[in-house]
């Protein structure tokens, strides 16, 4: 069995978490950077490897991941669960919540089958440098033209969603609750406490965290009026990242913009739904890496999946608020320059 260092686990684990919820592929890149590198990375970090323990290890840290987003969504998830239950027992699908959970369900089952089936073939298969490089670069023409061919659908739901976000924000409810403190505070500055402000600082972060929680709500009701049938096609588009070099949240994105979401409802939909994925593909790994593929590498996997989970956690962040305005081109051009460079540099050397 190959070695694997804690170097190598600490990167391999702070870019799956990273990249894993970017659209850039974390697959894709798992196995290009180790080839790019060379040495014993080459060697060490081979996912195409027969009984290969990188193959465990980098499945295994999906379940960092996993954790990562069942705490930045933990709101959500807290709902979602409990709509799902609550139709068991009222044998009914009528509340947004219930109606959300069935359809995370219904658009997992495609990957969920497929992946039982031909997921180690699929790695071993594609999981050669080269060929994950030129997936990169067929991620990246599929990001452009998301962004290149949006439906007038799609752009008016970015337009509307725009719309209902300008009139209330979360910074100038804080602002506005320290300066009315403030003010009338002037005349006894020199003897008050800074109880008041604290208040008022603590209550714009309950009106946030309201907003926050009011604006999942808002967008879970739009979601499910898109419909079953629409989510299991969104959700079939998983299939592809089976592939080293494709994202899973890019081209449920995509798809999920080609079918009138809004760029962000697409986004926190393509969270949704990697949630289940990725810690299901991570438990069902857990067993190699207590096992013998896992002999030797143990911290190594502990520090991975801390890394792992920061990572993930830090990133879901920031997308969340980036796809609020931004668009995928950015990472579409990303994935076509560091994969074709990729493929001339492999080619070469």
């Amino acid at each position: 069995m190959s070695h694997m260092t804690y170097l190598e686990a600490s990167v391999v684990g702070l870019i799956q978490g990273v990249t894993e919820l970017f659209p850039v592929s974390s697959l894709g890149h798992n196995v290009l950077i180790p080839a790019l590198i060379g040495g014993s990375w080459a060697t060490d970090l081979n996912v195409a490897a027969p009984e290969s323990p990188y193959l465990a290890f980098i499945v295994g840290l999906h379940v960092a991941t996993a954790v990562a987003l069942m705490i930045y969504f933990w709101r959500d998830w807290v709902r979602i669960i409990g709509g799902f239950f609550s139709s068991i027992r009222d044998r009914e699908i009528a509340t947004v919540d219930q109606k959300m959970a069935w359809m995370i369900i219904l658009a997992t089952v495609p990957v969920g089958l497929v992946g039982l089936v031909f997921e180690h073939e699929f790695r071993v298969l594609f999981g050669k440098p080269i060929r994950a490089a030129i997936f990169l670069v067929i991620n990246g023409l599929i990001l452009y033209a998301g962004e290149r061919f949006r439906t007038r659908k799609s752009l008016a739901a970015d337009a509307e969603q725009a719309a209902e976000n300008e009139p209330v924000s979360a910074p100038a409810v804080v602002a506005d609750a320290v300066m009315a403190d403030s003010v009338a505070g002037d005349t006894r500055a020199a003897h008050s406490s800074p109880k008041p402000a604290v208040a008022a600082h603590a209550s714009g972060q309950r009106a946030v965290r309201q907003q926050e929680a009011s604006r999942a709500v808002q967008a879970d009701r739009r979601l499910v009026a898109i419909g079953y049938l629409q989510a299991l096609v969104i959700g079939s588009a998983q299939i592809l990242a089976l592939l080293a070099g494709i994202s899973r949240d890019g081209v449920v994105m995509v798809s999920g913009m080609f079918r009138g979401l809004s760029r962000q409802d697409a986004a926190r939909f393509s969270f949704l739904l990697s949630t289940p994925v990725i810690l299901a593909a991570g438990v069902l790994k857990v067993p190699d890496l207590t096992g013998h593929l896992g002999n030797g590498i143990h911290g190594q996997i502990l520090v991975g999946s801390i890394l792992s989970g920061v990572g993930a956690y830090l990133s879901v962040r920031f997308l969340m608020k980036y796809f609020q305005t931004r668009t995928l081109t950015p990472f579409a051009i990303y994935c076509l320059v560091f994969g074709l460079g990729s493929i001339v540099y492999l080619s070469v050397k």
